[in-house]
């Protein structure tokens, strides 16, 4: 018994990791700092609302899916027929089109690390990710992977705010007291870190271990801030690197905000370790990315479900031939963008309808009326930031 208490303990903190690396990637690394540029220490405020409202996001998919044992997709096709393979196919576009930006993130940070040219480094950073999945033990190897490189960022992060030396009172100040609220920035902080695919790579981690039922609640619930609380974490540290940087009237590269913010606060020094952080946040997510895409097929199609492993590498190594030959195709990102934007309000709205359905939770759950009524006022958030980002995109192609 312990032996299985240490494991399921040992996997939910892997499936923490696995949300929150996928969460940080290399668009989050960039979106912070631009914020950060922003707002100043006023955008303190607005990382801790956004924190507040990914627990709320996540709690309910967490406690819900965890609860049923099954993936979202299945959730989804017993509340409305048919809508779990819309929302595969929406996350399997979106994943793979973002997995192609993740990519060019690791090669990007190994050029930074040691010059080797972008072709053949995101060659290499595929094969790290590859390597984990023909293994017998894949959930582990990512679980380990996640764990290691997730704690390796926030170390060295966390160096480069001792580095900058941050108005640390005066961003404390801003968190419960802000000078100036900026909502639309809270709601693209969410979209990116619960937005899309990213909450269900966690939870979906956990349906595979098994890690399911009443009797697992507890576990899960924790499991789902932990994973938020690493998130939170990182973009708060961050905020405060690049804090010490700008608040002295730095000037930022508006070509690579992040890569010249830890130029200017550590020198050559700094960016090298941008260059590691880079890649650590960007071949997480291409674990992440690649793993919950597939995790969206295999119920649905047996064939899928027979060689999960292979399609995962198969799905690794198209986005690495893509980026060798096409770059970071800018079309597509902005239009996987979109499509991203629409996956968290249907599928959180699928889901909070299965959560009062006892043929998908069961006759013993209760979902609490607070996460339900809070989850549907996410709904209504995020649909509202999916349909901006629809118009936007139509004005962009017309």
């Amino acid at each position: 018994m312990g032996e299985k208490k240490e494991s399921a303990v040992s996997v939910l903190i892997g499936a923490a990791f696995l949300m929150a690396t996928s969460a940080i990637g290399p668009g989050f690394l960039t979106q912070t700092t631009v914020f950060t540029d922003k707002l100043k220490a006023a955008f303190a405020f607005a990382i801790i609302v956004s924190i507040l409202i990914d627990i709320i996001v996540q709690l309910n998919i967490w406690r819900i899916l965890g609860v049923s044992g099954k993936r979202a997709q299945d959730v989804a096709n017993e509340v409305f027929p048919g809508l779990g393979y819309f929302l595969a196919i929406l996350v399997a576009i979106g994943g793979l089109v973002f997995n192609i930006g993740n990519v060019g993130g690791a090669a990007m940070g190994l050029n930074v690390i040691c010059g080797i040219p972008l072709a053949p480094a995101a060659i290499i950073s595929a094969l790290c990710a590859i390597v984990l999945f023909v293994s017998k033990e894949a959930g582990k190897a990512m679980d380990t992977f996640t764990k290691v490189l997730g704690i390796i960022m926030l170390v060295m992060v966390g160096f480069m705010v001792v580095k900058t030396q941050p108005p640390v009172g005066l961003a404390l100040k801003e968190t419960v007291l802000p000078s100036q609220i900026d909502w639309l920035t809270i709601l693209t902080l969410v979209g990116g870190t619960v937005g899309g695919y990213i909450t269900f790579s966690g939870a979906h981690r956990i349906i595979d271990a098994n890690i399911t039922g009443i009797e697992n609640l507890d576990k899960i619930s924790k499991g789902s801030i932990s994973a938020i609380g690493i998130t939170g974490l990182m973009r708060y540290l961050l905020f405060l690197a690049i804090l010490g940087v700008v608040a002295g009237g730095a000037q930022l590269d508006p070509a690579n905000p992040p890569a010249s913010a830890f130029r200017i606060g550590a020198g050559e020094l700094g960016y090298r370790i941008f260059g590691v952080i880079l890649w650590c946040a960007a071949v997480t997510s291409v674990v992440g990315a690649s793993y919950t895409s597939i995790s969206f097929l295999r119920t649905l199609f047996a064939r899928v479900e027979a060689k999960h492993r292979w399609w995962i590498i198969g799905f690794i190594c198209i986005s690495t031939a893509i980026f060798t030959t096409l770059g970071n195709p800018v079309t597509l990102l902005i239009f996987a963008g979109s499509v991203n934007g629409l996956i968290l309000p249907i599928s959180l709205g699928a889901i909070l309808l299965a959560a009062h359905k006892t043929k998908i939770v069961g006759e013993g759950y209760k979902h609490p009326m607070i996460l339900t009524a809070l989850g549907w006022v996410m709904v209504a958030f995020t649909a509202w930031m999916g349909a901006r980002s629809l118009t936007g995109i139509m004005q962009l192609f017309s």
